[in-house]
């Protein structure tokens, strides 16, 4: 994942939760992901998807703790 999905990836999410704290990093390890935070606390990991060039994969935890 390049610097410009990763914009491209950052600017669509902002668009679509009206969120201007929504931030997209790089992962130092992994080039085919990226983290997504929220006002810096780490909320999931956007993955390039396989089957379809081009295209993202969302992925975020809801843990039991934060149903309360």
């Amino acid at each position: 994942m390049n610097d410009t999905d990763i914009k491209r990836i950052e600017a669509h999410l902002k668009r679509t939760f009206g969120n201007p704290h929504v931030a997209v990093k790089a992962r130092p390890k992994q080039k085919d992901s990226a983290e997504v935070e929220l006002k810096g606390e780490f909320i999931g990991v956007i993955y390039e998807d396989e089957d379809e060039a081009g295209s993202f994969l969302f992925e975020m935890a809801i843990l039991a703790e934060d149903l309360e």
